[in-house]
Formats: structure tokens, sequence, C-alpha cells
């Protein structure tokens, strides 16, 4: 097929001959007028998205690098058309384009200055799978894994596997030469392409295949090619991760004159990836897992020769100071046992069956130079030792002593017989000066991973210096600057080091071929821009905390906590399986605007300025945190240890200080205010609630959506019983539940651990039932137990409601006034025992973030324990459900999840003989998030997606949800009834 513009395909090139530009495209005299007149045609003619906001500009202004260039429009097409005419667009206005997929790049190969084209968002067809001839033709934003996953029913897979596969597109992976761990086994990328569907930046689309044909549709390649012999075969192909440059090497003869493998690689350089046709492999039917201890990594590395006779399918690296890490992250004591050393191999031996596996790891064991080893067959105990690399991977964001490690000298590789040797003298060259950082990755091909801690906040010149030494130093040892993620803006201008000028100019050369006016993703492998230019953090101003947060991670600065997103892209992959709650609204809405990572990349464009300029009361800021529910999963699901809850709420208390705010902060962030007020009234209310139209009002006036249903008001709140006196304990509940102002029956005071059970306000007020059943169960545990205000009348908040709300001046003094009422009892021994998720979270993480100067606070905070966690820690049996309540679903509350962490919970419904189901991921409502007008929609397609749609699925489940708002939305969306750990518990006592 061949589309022709008004450009001529033959053009010639206007590069220099020694292949500068003499003019960045889009950067000369009149470029802001092509540039609104392309904007114009684009809107115009296209169907899909074309995005010209700040907002938009904002969330493309960086990628997974350390790069930012804000683009000058976004386009989402929605179909191979809509590529075409934008790109044909593009070329004759002469504005830049650069290509994206998942984000996911890390050298900075994903951001441009002119036209950003997002074929992730729609071009995400498998087209189809050919089990016979095993291949896959998908559109370029198939995101890895659900190409794996199309093909696993058939015993295949897609050979290479980055570990970004949740999020990273085929685009993207072909773009640069992805390989991933099982790439010693199955290749790179290149390896793996059978077919390209390629546009050109003059409109022509070319069928790419192997052999002379393909050289043939671009006039001059075969000549480039026969002039070029012995450069291609010297310089390039030298071993197996050299990914730096272009691999030309594929157009020799001897290699099948294969132009679609010598375009893998090429970063969007040379055109636009329409269509690919994959090789997909048979999957391994039984690896088995060899763990090889050694004195360190190097010793670990000199042993790779050893090992690579025995054909292992993977061939890991993992550092001793990497495993601590994974340790002290939340769920790090799940980490299985290594063997004695400080550095492993990870090494996955295949087989017919796992007989024939382990008998080939343990020969290759017999091989190895170890300290100690372990082989395991296929199963549980191997994939928790694989998920320690897995882990690691995204925690090398922070080094061991928790500063901030960035890309840029991130995947550099050696020849493997050369690894050990490297790595000494990385580490000589790094200890020289200052620098640190966690080194893992795939050492069967030589191919290191590492984030550096680059003093950014204070400059660019030591990340310069380095990357010119490291440079030097894998050129000697004869490697390759990038092994698997290109060369981008991270190592383009460095290439130098690694090859002769003649290799640079077959480069410039190739590239002009096919892109004769420069417009593909200029600044990149050909006339590169400085490493150091556009660099992201050295242009943030600097943003100290002030009376709200204390940002104490981060040593104060507002700025390195919000730069703590490097665009890893989890927050944008569905892993929920995997037990993981982020981000629920992204998998909602499906927009990168409501993503953890597209949120910090508009607060970072608020620090940088430039394209958000109107500083923490930017709408575009409050457009993009609008969507997010506080839910806190982003602080323990993001490797970076982000926390989107905490910045919204620092944002809401920097715009609206001293300000009227929004009328929801009034109502439903001081909702515990108002249920005390609303108590003396819970009749009428509830009458009120009855009638549609009253309560329709009534929602409208808090600022709530109307469609919500007002929450039920007891009869009588927990706080007007006699907390030492309940029905519960003599197992039963009067006429009236345990709200009556009648007492009942003392329960015995408990001699064993001493407790004090805080009640909040949402359980005093909404749920009384469960305070009291939660001191049936206490006692029955043998607890001494009190209750919080029991002697004073004084009820203790945490403020959750003021905080997100970003209401911090008014949560503070709530939180002092709180630690005052619990920290005499945290002296006298006692544990405080909370029964709301989020309450509990936050006395357990906001406390000592907003009164970091408070003496107490973190005493407090330190003493706080849900029921299921202090149960845990006492020797108690709990009892037996019966029947009936055996098979359960369960939602945990996600700042449950987040800041605590479920394992306790999960405990004691084992020793209870639960049957458990999980339903991984937020309810939707999210405190006052769901309530809240404009979200209601977003917040029912959060709970179908994950509660309601597993409840679905087994009705005959009972419902556990600890959280209020968790047993509200299902009973709002749904009529279902959820009960409390506490109520389970107690339940049971009572039928024992």
């Amino acid at each position: 097929m061949d589309l022709e513009t008004d450009l001529d395909p033959d053009s010639q090139p206007t590069t220099r001959p020694d292949g500068h530009h003499a003019t960045r495209p889009g950067s000369g005299p009149g470029a802001d007028l092509s540039a609104d007149a392309a904007v114009r045609e684009l809107e115009q003619q296209l169907r899909g998205e074309v995005h010209t906001s700040a907002l938009r500009r904002a969330l493309y202004s960086s990628d997974a690098s350390n790069y930012r260039i804000a683009p000058r429009v976004v386009v989402c097409p929605l179909d191979e058309a809509d590529v075409v005419t934008a790109v044909r667009i593009a070329a004759r206005h002469g504005l830049p384009v650069t290509v994206r997929g998942g984000g996911t790049s890390i050298a900075g190969n994903a951001v441009g200055p002119g036209l950003v084209l997002d074929v992730g968002k729609h071009l995400h067809r498998i087209v189809r799978i050919d089990a016979e001839a095993r291949s896959a033709v998908v559109q370029p934003g198939v995101v890895l894994t659900d190409l794996q996953a199309a093909a696993a029913p058939h015993g295949l897979r897609f050979g290479p596997d980055p570990s970004s596969a949740s999020r990273c597109t085929i685009g993207g992976m072909i773009g640069n030469n992805a390989c991933g761990p099982h790439g010693l086994a199955y290749g790179r990328t290149a390896d793996n392409v059978r077919r390209l569907r390629w546009l050109l930046p003059n409109g022509r689309i070319l069928d790419v295949v192997p052999g002379r044909d393909a050289l043939d549709q671009i006039p001059g390649l075969e000549s480039f090619v026969q002039q070029h012999l012995e450069l291609l075969r010297t310089e390039l192909g030298r071993f197996n991760r050299q990914i730096s440059g272009y691999s030309l090497e594929h157009l020799l003869p001897e290699n099948g004159r294969n132009l679609a493998a010598a375009l893998v690689g090429t970063e969007g350089t040379c055109g636009v990836l329409l269509e690919a046709e994959v090789e997909l492999v048979p999957r391994a039917p039984a690896p088995a897992l060899a763990v090889i201890g050694y004195p360190d990594m190097p010793a670990a590395a000199d042993d790779v020769p050893s090992l690579l006779p025995h054909r292992p399918l993977a061939l890991e690296g993992l550092s001793g100071e990497m495993v601590e890490v994974v340790r002290r992250s939340p769920g790090g004591d799940d980490v299985p046992e290594l063997p004695a050393g400080g550095g492993w191999l990870m090494v996955e031996v295949g087989g017919a069956d796992t007989a024939e596996a382990v008998a080939a790891a343990e020969a290759m064991v017999r091989a190895a130079h170890g300290l100690e080893a372990v082989v395991l067959p296929s199963g549980p105990e191997a994939a928790r030792l694989w998920q320690i690399r897995a882990d690691g991977s995204g925690l090398a964001v922070r080094t061991a002593a928790g500063a901030h490690a960035w890309p840029g000298w991130e995947d550099a590789a050696v020849p493997p017989e050369h690894l050990g040797s490297y790595l000494r003298d990385l580490k000589e060259l790094m200890d020289g000066r200052g620098l640190s950082g966690l080194a893992y990755g795939h050492f069967g091909d030589g191919c290191i991973h590492m984030r550096i801690d680059f003093p950014f906040a204070s400059g660019s010149s030591e990340f310069r210096e380095f990357m010119e030494s490291a440079a030097k130093l894998v050129a000697r040892y004869g490697g390759s600057l990038a092994g698997e993620h290109g060369d981008g803006r991270a190592r383009s201008e460095l290439l130098p080091a690694m090859y002769s000028p003649q290799a640079l100019e077959a480069f410039a050369r190739f590239k002009a071929l096919f892109d004769p006016a420069g417009l593909m993703n200029p600044g990149v492998m050909v006339d590169p821009d400085p490493i150091d230019a556009a660099l992201r953090r050295p242009a943030s101003s600097e943003q100290r905390a002030a009376d709200g947060f204390a940002f104490a991670d981060d040593d104060g600065s507002v700025a390195d906590a919000v730069h703590r997103c490097v665009g890893i892209g989890k927050c944008r992959a569905d892993l929920r399986e995997q037990g993981t709650f982020m981000c629920p609204s992204y998998l909602a809405t499906g927009d990168d605007k409501d993503s953890t990572r597209g949120r910090a990349r508009v607060l970072q464009e608020m620090l940088n300025g430039g394209v958000v300029t109107l500083g923490w009361e930017s709408p575009e800021v409050h457009e993009a945190l609008d969507l997010c529910l506080s839910c806190k999963a982003c602080a323990s699901d993001c490797p970076t240890g982000v926390d989107m809850a905490t910045y919204k709420s620092e944002t809401l208390h920097r715009t609206y200080r001293g300000k009227v705010r929004p009328l929801a902060h009034y109502t439903l962030g001081r909702l515990p205010f108002w249920l005390r007020l609303a108590a003396p009234m819970a009749p009428l209310v509830n009458a009120a609630g009855r009638v549609p139209v009253l309560r329709r009002a009534m929602m409208t006036l808090m600022g709530a959506d109307p469609r919500r249903s007002l929450p039920r008001l007891p009869r009588a709140p927990f706080r007007w019983s006699d907390a030492g006196r309940v029905s519960a304990a003599a197992g039963h509940r009067p006429e009236g539940g345990t709200g009556s102002r009648t007492a009942d029956v003392v329960p015995p005071a408990g001699t064993g651990r001493p407790v004090v059970l805080w009640v909040d306000s949402f359980s005093d007020a909404l749920s009384p039932e469960i305070p009291a059943d939660a001191l049936m169960v206490l006692a029955a545990a043998g607890c001494a137990v009190e209750v919080v205000g029991q002697s004073t009348g004084e009820q203790a908040c945490c403020g959750l409601t003021l905080i997100s709300t970003g209401q911090l001046t008014a949560a503070k003094e709530k939180l002092r006034r709180t630690v005052e009422i619990l920290l005499p009892h945290v002296r006298a021994g006692r544990a405080v025992v909370g029964l709301e998720p989020s309450c509990t979270a936050t006395l357990r993480s906001d406390l000592v973030e907003l009164l970091p100067e408070h003496p107490g606070a973190r005493e407090v905070a330190s003493a706080v324990r849900t029921v299921a966690e202090l149960l845990t820690e006492l020797d108690w049996a709990p009892p037996r459900v019966s029947d009936a309540d055996r098979r359960m679903l369960v939602q945990p509350h996600c700042h449950h999840h987040a800041v605590m962490g479920y394992s306790a919970d999960e405990a004691i419904l084992d020793a209870m003989g639960c049957d458990v189901e999980t339903s991984n991921g937020c309810c939707g409502l999210a405190g006052n998030f769901g309530m809240e007008q404009g979200h209601y929609e977003v917040s029912e397609t959060i709970a179908r997606q994950g509660i309601l749609s597993a409840a679905e699925r087994s009705p005959d489940r009972a419902l556990l949800a600890d959280g209020f708002s968790c047993r509200t939305q299902v009973k709002d969306l749904a009529g279902l009834d959820g009960r409390h750990l506490v109520q389970v518990i107690a339940d049971a006592l009572r039928t024992s």
C-alpha cells in the first residue's frame, strides 16, 4: 500500500554531512504559526482525541525517565487512519512527531516538543493469534500481559518479558528492542518480529518483512548496505545486548536483509509502527529455579560463564542490599530465606517435566562456584523467590539508605565474560563520586540495571560527569550504553564513546533515508540533545513543608515528595489479582489524568512552571486531583511510595487556607460534628430519608449526590450507653440493640493484655453494634478493656474527614486533643484498639505527619492496633465459625490495605475456619469521595468492577467489610449487608 502526500518521498535530507540538522525541526522562524495551523487541521480531520490544554500537555511532558518536554499537541488516534492523517499533517507543517505507548520509557524516548502520538489509548487490539504458525498480529498499543494472556490458552507466549510487562506496549518494546529476563532464552524483541506495517513521515505505508524486496521499498537502502558492509560486520552485533545505536547488522545479506529487525530499536526516529506480526514461543512446561549465593555481586557475575553452557531460560542477579530493601518494604516480612551470601544468581532451567528440570538445575549448581544453593520445582515457593526479583526492580527507585535513585545509567551491558570486572570498576567509580544504587539485572546477558542517587535537587553537573565516565568505562569492556531500554535522551549524546565517527555517520544516513526532514523524535539517537538538557527535577522550584503535612520521609521537601513519581506506571496496570488496590479511578476511566502517575506529572509541572502556571490554585491541578479517591493505595502499591492522598490534602489545604471552601467541605468534611448534632433527632432524620424528595433535597444541600442514600441513624449512639455494661457479654442483645441507654450485663474485666477501645465517630454514631461486639470479643480474649472517654465523656477524633478535604489546621487541633486523651492510656501500657480502618490508619500514619513536633504523637501512633492485630499478638484461639458463616467474601478497606496490611485479619479468619475470597481494590465510595456531586458514576464503576462483580459471582458468600464506607457502598448499590470482623467473631462466640 502506498499513500502519497504532497511531500516528495525521494526528497533530499536536510541534515549536514556530519549527520547534524542545521535547524531543529519545529524550532525555526514561524514554528508557532505552523504548529497552530497543524493543530487546526488535526482538530478538523481526526476522529480521535486532539488535546492542546495545559493539563494534557503536562500529562505527556514526561515518561518514565528524568526528562521533561511539554508537547505542543497530544493526539490519541482512534484508528490507523487517524495515525496516517496525523503524521501527514505534522509533516506538512514541519511539526515533530514523538510516538508513545505506555509511557514507560526510562531513557526519555517518549517525550517530544511537537506532536505526541499516544497509540496506547485506542490502538490496543490483538488482531489474531495463529497457534499453528506460532504468531500473533497486534496493534502497537497492545499491552504485553494482554498478549501473554491471549496466547496462554494455546501454550504459547511472547518471549521477551520486561518487568514493566503489565503496562508496556508491544509498540514500545519494538521501539526500544526490549528484552527482559527471558531474553536469554528467547532473544530480544528484534529476534521475535516477523513483519511490520510501517508508516513513513511522508505518508507511505510499508509492509516490512525480511528480504531484498523490503529494502527496495526505501530508495538508496540497498546501496547504503553495500557501502557499509565492513562497518556493519565489525562495529555492530558484537554481543546479544548491544542495543545502543541502530541495529543495522540485521541488514547484512548473511542475516537475511531483515529490515523489520533493523527497524526494531529505532526509538520512533524512522517512522511509526501501525501493526506487527510477532513470533510466539512454547511456554516452558516445568521450569525449575536454582538460587545460588555468592560473597557479593561481582563474584556472582564471575560465575556466569560457568552456568551459560547449561542453557538456562533466565539468569538474573540480585544484590544483598536489594533483598534488604525488599524485606523492609510493605509485606516484606514474607520474604523467604535465601542461601548464604551477599549476592545471588536466580537461574531458571527448563525441562520436559519437573523431574528433568530439577535434574538439569542440580547439574548446573554442581558446575557453579557459589557458597550455597537451593533448587526448587515450579510452584508457590519458587514463585515467592522470583517475587523478590520482581519487587526489587520496582523498589530500586530508592537506594539502600532510602535516597531517591534515578534512571540514566539504567541498563548498560557488557559481554558476560567481563561482567564481574565491570561491576568492580563501576562500584569504584560510584564510590569515588559518593553515589550509590541497587544493582540487579540480566546477568546471563551481561545487562545490569541500576538507578543512582544523582543529586538532581542541586543541579545536573554530577550527573553529566558520571555519565561521561561510565560511558568510557563500559566502552572499555566492549559493552553497550543501553542493554534493552534504548538510548533516548539519556544516552544518545554519549554514543561517540562507543562508536566510531563512521558508525555515527551511518546512523545519520540510515535515519535520513526514512525521515529526510528529521521530524521523527528529534533529539534522540541522531543529532542528539545534551544528556543534561530538559531534566525534570533540576528545573523544579523548591517547596518546603509549611503548616500542613511534614513530608518527613522527604526531609520536608514537597518537591522531592512530588518527584518521587518517576513514571514507572504501575498505577496504570490492573493488578488486582495480585493483591494490589492501585489505582481505582484510572481503572474506571482509562484516562491517564486519573492515574497516580498523571496526577504526579501535573503537580510536577505546577512546581516547574511554564505549562501549569497558577501554583496550587491551578485549575489543571484540581482537575487532575478531582477523581483521586484518597484511598492511599499508591502509598503502598507504588514502588516509589507516592502518597497521592497526602498530596491532594496538602493541595486543598494550601488552596483554600483562609478562603471560602466548596460546600462539601463544610458538610461531608465536618461529618462527625453533624452526626453528633443529629443524634437526638435520629427518628426525624430517618423519616426524612425515607421520603425521596426530602432525601434528594437534603443530599443536594449537603453538596452530596442526590442519588445517594442518607445513612440511617441508630436509635442511640454508642456513647449514650454505659460502655462497660453491654448485653453482648451475656450472649444476647435486647430489643433496641446496644445503643440502648439501659445498662445490661457487666462483662468480666479481664486480667490479660490491657487495652483501650477507641470508638471513632462513625462506629459511635452510625454502627454502635460494632463497638459493643468489640467489647465482647476483647473480653473473651481476656483483655482488660477500657473505653476511650468512658470516665470523662470525651470523644477522641482522628479528623479524617477534615484531612481528606484539606482542612488541616482544624484536623491538627483535633489530633492534638486526641493525643492528649490517648497518651495517658498508652503510657499506662495499654494498646489503643481501633475499629474503623480509615480512622485507625489515620492515627497510624497521618498523625505523625501532621504533628511531627508533638512528643506524644509517635508514642500514640505506635500503640494503635486493629482488632485482628491485637488478637494475633495474644495467645488466644478464636472460635470456629458456623457453617453458615464459613464462606466469606472479604472487602478490605483501602486504608487498611495501605497502612496496616490485611495479613493479621487473614490469619484470624483462617483460624476460625473461614473459606475466604478477597475482593482486591477499592469499593469506590472512599469516605466522602463517592458521596460528593460529580463522582457518582466513577464511584459506581469502581464498585461494579470490584466488590459488586465478586458478589455476583459468589452470591452464597457472606460479606465481610470493616469499613463503614465499604458497607455503605454495597448496601447503596446492591442492597447487600456487610459485617465487621468483630461481629463475625462475636457471632461465633455466641454460637460456640
